[in-house]
């Protein structure tokens, strides 16, 4: 069979199973890439470099520091604590959606919701309240934040090893303002809209403690981790290996001090690991180097520049509403990956600067996926814990909120980038 249509063919296949077989999607992803190395397609060490290792490093080492940092309660005991210094429930909720953002810009949105969503529970039952509401805010706060940052989320992770931008770089690249402030003035305008949902909720709120911390040098490595992350920035300005070596190294030194010092066992911890996502990015960066070196992404980014002509600002906006609309409803994951190139070679052909069309596929498919119950992981979550309590969401309940939400995030940033790197 012809290499070119093979690749496209096992993308397109494997796409079709990301969606229809979502619980398989690491297992569809390796027998992809096992397929394009068997077939020709790639050799078996054009498949392992193409895995992004820098990339793999941060994913994985992120999780192990998260995964400690989520078991010494910390998270779940200052959102007791904020919550009850709140005025009343709707700043109360407002408050759970912040701190949902400010632990997801550093940790994998998946755990930020699993760790929170029992306090916005606590906190709908003892008022009353209907919890979908409240479990939807904290599911989309969680997705926008998890962007801000390299370590947040597995798309920033892709955008980073694929332009070689570090830690630093999501706040401040050449010298102008990078991807955190885009999404931070988005934050700002989506607040605006949480608590235009949410105001009529004026009662008092007060929760029981329940929540100990049962150790303070978790919160204080994890900080420690960050400010490593940032002072790699001046010594691994290429991005090939320091940021994922300093991940692991804190992840397998804080597992084994919770071994060790806290009587865990390692088997459990590494158990609880993402370890799905883990093999679906792996089997990703195959299945998209198969694209390229097959010459799919070079048409893809021709058709793309083509239907833009020499208007930047109309390949720019394409860009972000196609991303918008896919990743309402397929992982953003592999889209990202296949686009990433794609974006680059646009802009080449419109002659402008690669990160302005980068960053905005970024905030188009991150942000995108919180439209719909089903387009991020952490809104499959939020919406299977609130029909375990018994409350199950649907399409327009989720909607009702996900899409001004949505609408009030991307409009600014998308603004700020363009006026930035236009």
């Amino acid at each position: 069979m012809n290499q070119h249509v093979l690749a496209l063919g096992v993308f397109i296949v494997a796409y079709l199973l990301f969606v229809v077989l979502p619980r398989y999607r690491s297992l569809v992803a390796a027998v992809a890439g096992c397929v394009l190395v068997v077939t020709g397609g790639l050799s078996p060490r054009e498949a392992l470099v193409a895995v992004n290792w820098n990339v793999m490093g941060i994913f994985v080492g992120t999780l192990m520091v998260a995964d400690v940092f989520i078991e010494s309660r910390f998270p779940a005991w200052f959102a007791e604590f904020i919550v009850n210094r709140a005025r009343n429930t709707a700043w109360a909720i407002l408050f759970i959606c912040m701190m949902t953002g400010v632990i997801s810009a550093f940790v994998e949105n998946v755990a930020t919701v699993l760790v929170v969503a029992p306090v916005a529970l606590s906190l709908s039952r003892k008022l009353r309240l209907d919890p979908r509401s409240i479990l939807i805010a904290v599911a989309i706060s969680s997705n926008l934040q998890g962007t801000a940052t390299l370590i947040g989320d597995p798309p920033s992770m892709l955008l980073g090893g694929y332009a070689k931008m570090t830690f630093i770089d999501f706040f401040v690249y050449e010298g102008r303002p990078s991807i955190f402030f885009a999404v931070e003035l988005g934050a700002a305008a989506s607040f605006f809209v949480l608590f235009f949902i949410f105001r009529r909720y004026t009662q008092k709120v007060a929760l029981q403690p329940v929540e100990e911390v049962r150790s303070w040098l978790p919160p204080v490595l994890l900080l420690v981790l960050i400010a490593a992350l940032a002072m790699s920035s001046f010594f691994d300005t290429g991005f090939s290996f320091l940021a994922g070596g300093i991940c692991m190294i804190f992840g397998v030194a804080m597992l084994l001090w919770q071994t060790r010092l806290r009587g865990a066992h390692t088997l459990a911890s590494l158990r609880r690991l993402d370890w799905d996502t883990t093999f679906f990015l792996m089997g990703i960066f195959v299945i998209v180097e198969g694209l390229t070196t097959a010459g799919w992404i070079d048409v893809i980014s021709g058709a793309f520049s083509r239907a833009a002509g020499e208007d930047v600002l109309l390949g720019y906006t394409g860009l972000i509403l196609f991303a918008i609309f896919v990743s309402a409803f397929v992982d953003n994951v592999p889209f990202l990956a296949a686009m990433l190139p794609v974006a680059q070679n646009m802009a080449k052909s419109l002659d402008v600067a690669p990160s302005l069309l980068l960053f905005g596929l970024l905030i188009g498919a991150s942000l995108g996926g919180n439209i719909t119950p089903i387009g991020a992981s952490a809104n499959i979550v939020a919406c299977g814990l609130s029909k375990q309590a018994g409350y199950p969401v649907t399409f327009r309940e989720f909607a009702r909120i996900s899409v001004p939400f949505t609408i009030a995030a991307v409009a600014p940033a998308a603004i700020l980038l363009w006026i930035v790197w236009r």
